[in-house]
């Protein structure tokens, strides 16, 4: 087994052993779902009005391939006119479900992570780590040198506040999250923000979504569903939760604050660019490329016109 195709429809080819972890661990549902969702309800243009039909569609549980892969498996729900990080790239042998966990016991391979990471004395301490590639304060809370797991709660919390907010002020019902609780959005009725004992169950579950809701649901829920989203791809995640906020903003009275949080890094770190992006499609960068991006290439263009 060479190759996966995810819920989107997207195939990623060329795998070796982790094609089979993949199989399973690439969720039920992505972008390519809620968008038919939508429309089959007549929902893509009015996205604010509640429609009784359309219940919470759900990614399943531990995605970590379609974290992995980001914008290249399309398993969030990625906003149109947005660019999304690719694959993560982590060092050669070390960027794979295999390469990263043993394949028999499943847990990580923490003596290959301390290799680099030699702060890092238990798996717990990965959440710690913070590469270079990674040193946007994206949450806004002023700190840049907690872990990247830190940063991806919260912007999570950042998401849920506008979940919270929209419920309640556009579809006219307050809501709260479980994480172990299924339907896991639940009618809020003592507006605590929290899933009490007596709130969790069924007949309780919330049911007035509208198409925005429903997108920025989608996305929360998988942010919470891979547990090792700040290793898989902490920045499409991030980008996924960011933009869900700013969409849920755009139609509240006082929006969730943004103003000190990010949504990527500047310059060659910014993965979700065009620079990085533009050539998704054909599945690698034509050669023409070099006369520009190489190191004597640029000056040398730039004077002559030629290299």
């Amino acid at each position: 087994k060479s190759s996966v195709v995810f819920p989107s429809g997207a195939e990623i080819t060329g795998l070796g052993g982790e094609a089979i972890c993949m199989e399973c661990h690439q969720g039920r549902a992505s972008k390519v779902s809620v968008d038919a969702k939508l429309e089959e309800l007549g929902l893509t243009e009015d996205l604010d009005t509640v429609n009784a039909d359309l219940g919470f569609i759900n990614i399943h549980y531990f995605p970590a391939a379609a974290t992995l892969y980001g914008t290249q498996a399309m398993g969030g729900y990625e906003y149109a006119g947005k660019m999304y990080d690719g694959k993560f790239r982590h060092v050669e042998g070390i960027e794979t479900c295999v390469g990263c966990h043993d394949q028999h016991t499943l847990e990580v391979r923490l003596e290959t992570c301390q290799e680099c990471h030699d702060g890092a004395t238990s798996v717990e301490e990965l959440k710690n780590v913070r590469m270079q590639g990674s040193l946007a304060d994206y949450d806004g809370d002023g700190d840049t040198t907690e872990g990247i797991a830190f940063e991806l709660e919260g912007v999570q919390a950042l998401l849920l506040q506008a979940i919270q907010a929209y419920a309640a002020e556009v579809a006219g019902t307050p809501i709260a999250y479980s994480p172990d609780a299924y339907p896991y959005f639940f009618i809020d009725g003592d507006g605590d923000g929290l899933v009490g004992d007596a709130e969790a169950n069924n007949d309780n579950r919330f049911a007035s979504w509208t198409g925005r809701l429903e997108k920025a649901a989608y996305n929360y829920q998988m942010s919470v569903k891979d547990p090792g989203k700040y290793a898989h791809n902490a920045k499409y995640v991030i980008q996924l939760m960011y933009d869900s906020v700013e969409d849920l903003n755009s139609v509240l009275a006082t929006p969730v604050d943004l103003s000190t949080a990010h949504r990527q890094d500047p310059g060659h770190f910014a993965g979700n660019t065009e620079a990085f992006r533009h050539w998704d499609a054909e599945g690698e960068v034509p050669g023409g490329c070099v006369k520009c991006h190489a190191a004597e290439g640029v000056p040398m263009f730039l004077k002559n016109g030629a290299t």
